[in-house]
Order: structure tokens, then sequence, then C-alpha cells
């Protein structure tokens, strides 16, 4: 990079690994100079909670406002009605009303763990696109705003191309998707001054598109930046575990199942985990993710610690690092495990390992579960198991049962009292 920007913000996130492209680092950068700026951020409601893969745009977001900005975190009340098509194979499913209002509840739980919302010049907003996409008259939508869209070169976009290439369908609905995202734009540069949005580099046809309407529609100069789409050491998607999602909300992952995530990142991880996912200096990011052998493990237990207190907070962080020890180094059982409690009725007639297996997350299915224990991989109370037909009962369940899936994964089964 040629351009080395004087904005406390760019000069941050380009040292950390934030930035894919923008599309005016300069101008940008002089505007961050004069004082406070207002980014967005897009965040269709599409399940209960954000996930791992939406964490490096919430840390950008949380440099952006320590850097003496303001965040807004824009809800896709409206545009999850639509569904974005970007790099899909197939239309998402359609959700009502009611599920829609229902998970943005369930994010907004996240956002307030990593950003001061309120009505100061740099505390975020939260807004919801339903609040101007709901009520749009579609004869004067199309007159106002669709003129100022080309189909061909909508049809250019990576993310459409992709999809026509392989012969897959794309509707109408989810062809009108960006031109609802670049309205997004518009409206938050007139209601709110809001000169930028950010958002992963799967989204830069979505962005761009909300540049140029606003150009046209008001003349205005906005922006926009993008961040990798983040893949691990070995190819691997980020934030996909073996038990699924790495969900944000401690009620659909634990406090305890989150730290251990980080704790076992790929040694050659760890420095660019660090830098992205954690407020510590630059300096001692790299110094961390140079250590080699066992001295990476401290590392990984730093990190662990550091991005758990940012979303559950120090206590969760040191309960999590506290029973990873006592599972790891000590053999126990820990206090914090993933667990399943059963009823008297469910175990009355006793219940398969491999179904233990399966219903406490180690597994994803009965028959993942039964592979896991043919290839030696399962234990029970650090015992290897054989057989997936073994069965338990009430009597071997005085005392919790600590079930294991390689020598990271654990969970407990206990009975109800």
């Amino acid at each position: 990079m040629t351009y080395q920007p004087k904005s406390d913000f760019l000069r941050e996130i380009i040292a950390r690994g934030f930035l894919a492209d923008c599309t005016d680092l300069q101008s940008l950068d002089d505007a961050l100079i004069k004082g406070p700026v207002t980014c967005y951020i897009g965040y269709d409601a599409t399940a209960k909670s954000l996930h791992v893969g939406h964490l490096l745009n919430i840390m950008l977001l949380r440099w952006w406002q320590k850097t003496g900005n303001r965040p807004i975190t824009l809800m896709g009340g409206g545009t999850t009605k639509v569904g974005d098509p970007s790099f899909r194979a197939d239309e998402r499913p359609l959700l009502t009303p009611d599920q829609i209002d229902a998970n943005i509840a369930g994010m907004q739980r996240v956002f307030g763990r990593y950003l001061g919302y309120g009505g100061g010049a740099t505390d975020a907003t939260m807004l919801n696109n339903a609040e101007w996409l709901d009520g749009l008259n579609y004869l004067e939508f199309l007159r106002d705003i669709g003129r100022h869209f080309s189909v061909n070169r909508m049809l250019s976009f990576e993310s459409v191309k992709s999809r026509l290439d392989r012969e897959q369908s794309l509707s109408f609905l989810e062809f009108n998707y960006m031109i609802l995202q670049a309205y997004d734009f518009l409206e938050l540069y007139r209601r709110e001054g809001c000169v930028l949005q950010m958002g992963g580099s799967d989204q830069w046809g979505n962005i761009v598109n909300g540049i140029d309407l606003t150009r046209r529609v008001v003349d205005a100069q906005i922006f926009g930046l993008t961040t990798p789409l983040l893949t691990t050491s070995d190819g691997k998607k980020m934030g996909k575990s073996q038990g699924g999602a790495i969900w944000l909300d401690g009620e659909m992952l634990s406090p305890y199942e989150f730290w251990q995530f980080w704790r076992n990142t790929t040694d050659a991880d760890v420095g660019r985990f660090l830098k992205l996912y954690t407020e510590l200096p630059v300096a001692e990011c790299d110094r961390l993710g140079a250590l080699e052998g066992s001295e990476i493990n401290a590392a990984k237990i730093i990190l662990a610690n550091e991005v758990t207190t940012l979303l559950h907070g120090a206590e969760a962080a040191a309960t999590a690092e506290a029973t990873a020890r006592e599972v790891f180094e000590r053999g126990g059982a820990g206090d914090d495990l993933p667990t399943l409690t059963l009823s008297a009725a469910e175990i009355a007639d006793g219940i398969s390992v491999a179904q233990l297996i399966t219903r406490t997350g180690l597994a994803a299915s009965g028959k993942e579960a039964k592979r896991l224990i043919a290839e030696g991989g399962a234990r029970m109370n650090d015992q290897a198991l054989t057989d997936a037909g073994l069965m338990v009962t009430a009597a071997d369940l005085t005392q919790p049962i600590k079930l294991s899936a390689g020598k990271k994964r654990h969970a407990l089964v206990v009975l109800a009292g």
C-alpha cells in the first residue's frame, strides 16, 4: 500500500489486517481527520443470534467507535424479507415478521457487549430498515429509485454472475435485494448523515450500488470499505466447527464452548486472530503469534481469554480457563462443561451412549457418533468407548458422566434431581 493513512481508525485497522478494499482511502482518511464520521454495517435477521463469522465486522465497528467515530448497526427487518443472494447456491428460506422480530431481539443483546449506545456524538445507534422499506410505494420506488439501476451492470456483479454461470435460479425477489440495500445507504445518508458503509468483501457490489445511487440522487460523496473473507490456515471457513456455528449468544453456545473454540486455534492463526479479535497491541500480537512448541499454547489461552472477556465478561473467561485446566491437566470433569440433563422417564429403559454423544452436541448425528466410537475417538469418564450400543441407565448416573470426542471436546450427562 503506497498511501499512508493519518487517521487513528485507518492506521489501526490496516495494521491489524481488517482492510480488504476501500472506494477512496485518501478522501475517507481526510474526512476522519476532520471529526466524527458516521458509518454503518447491515445485519439481516436470518438467525436468533450472531455468530463468529460476524465478529470481524463487529470488532471493526468497535474500533470505529474507540477512535472517535459514530457507528450505526442497521438491522435488516425489511431486507430479511427478501434475502441476500450473494454467493449463495439457492434462495434463502423466507421468515415470518414474528420470526424476524425475535431474531433481531436476540442479535441486539450481542451488540451491547461491544458498542456503547446512546445519544452522544460518538454513541452507537441501532436502526431497522423496515422503518423505511415496509412503507414503500412500489410504483414510486420504481420511478424514483429503480431508474438509476442498469440491469446489465447488476448482472455483471460476481455474486449474481456466479449464480447464473452455474445455471442456478435467481428469483426476481432476490434480484431486488441489491436495490433495497443501495436504498438503505441513501436513506441513512439523508436521515443520519452516514457517509460510509462497511462490510465483508462479498458485499462490495452492493456497497458500490449504494454509493452510485446516493451520488445520482443527492450528489453526495460517500464511501465503502470492506474486510477480507476469513478462512483458517487450513482453508476452512471461519466460525465453523464440528458441532456447527459458533454462536455469540451464551444461551445458544456456552461461554466455555466459546472459549474452547478459540483455545483450539491452529498455531498458524494465533497471531492473526489476536490482531483481529482482541485489543492487545499489534506488537504483542506479533510476539505471541511467533511463539513455537508448547509456548504457543500460552498464546492460545491469552487469545481465548481476551475474546471471551469481550463477549461474556472476565469472570466467564476465568471460569472457562479453570474448567479447561481441570479437564485437561487434572483429568477432572470441570464445573462449566456443556451439560445434558436427563429426566428419570427419559432413561427408564436406558439410553445408548451413541444417543448421548449426539444429544450433547459432540456429534452432529447418530451415524457420526457411531463412526466416532468405531474410530476410537470417543471416551466415557476418560475410558475409550468401543460399543455404540452400550446402554446407560439411571444407576450409571448416580454421578455425572463425562463424555469426550477427541482430546478437546467434552460434555457432561447428569440425572435431573
